[in-house]
């Protein structure tokens, strides 16, 4: 399992965000967090990746306990991470903000991975010009294009799709389908949009009020489930 969580509690001051909660992220899959609003979601990626303490648990990256790790120490070991609002650096150019990525690779590459803009052309087209001039979804391949600069084994992201104009989500939908299928790349991702979920994830796990309260193969995703859990 590359990827695995048992017994993780989380606060806010006096609020209980994750309870008791486990999770196995298979190598090679693509794991879809579902939920409503508030359920602990984003909460849960910022505990993987170190940006926010946990209370109890454990939370495991290929056998190695990263509750121990600085959250730069885990971006070393190729946890790619893709916040929510994609928190570019607007100042900066697309090139600038790509390099940024590089300083976590542990071969100490410092060449932007021609990969990149195999990937997204229009990073490479606009490369002179600042992240904060770039549309919504061209902000939101740049910080996936600067979470792959660090040659991640496994890709996190929180709400690819948020605020993004329809042709550019199919389009990220087809780039996390290609990593992930294509290049065997891991994949976690928060997706409140069902359709893209489906299309792009072959594995889900439904939050609910901190709790893990379903999870499996996505064919296992059923209406009851998405009634009673997803559907506002």
């Amino acid at each position: 399992m590359l990827l695995s969580m048992q017994g993780l509690n989380q606060f806010y001051g006096e609020s209980h965000t994750l309870w008791d909660l486990d999770l196995e992220v298979p190598e090679g899959r693509c794991t879809c967090i579902m939920g409503r609003n508030g359920v602990g979601k984003t909460t849960l990626l910022q505990c993987i990746m170190g940006l926010l303490p946990v209370a109890s648990g454990r939370i495991a990256y290929r056998g190695q306990d990263l509750l121990r790790l600085s959250a730069e120490r885990r971006a070393e070991l190729g946890i790619g991470y893709v916040p929510q609002g994609r928190q570019i650096f607007p100042l900066l150019t697309v090139e600038e903000n790509l390099r940024i990525g590089l300083g976590a690779r542990p071969d100490g590459r410092r060449r932007i991975p021609e990969e990149i803009f195999a990937l997204f052309p229009v990073l490479e087209q606009m490369l002179g010009r600042r992240g904060g001039d770039l549309s919504g979804g061209q902000q939101q391949q740049l910080a996936i294009g600067r979470a792959l600069a660090i040659d991640p084994k496994l890709l996190i992201l929180d709400e690819p799709t948020e605020g993004i104009q329809p042709n550019i989500v199919h389009e990220i939908g087809d780039i996390i389908r290609r990593l992930n299928r294509e290049m065997g790349l891991t994949v976690v991702l928060v997706e409140q949009k069902l359709p893209f979920a489906r299309r792009v994830a072959d594995r889900f796990c439904i939050l609910d009020r901190g709790r893990a309260v379903a999870n499996g193969p996505m064919e296992g995703l059923d209406e009851g489930l998405v009634r009673e859990y997803l559907t506002v």
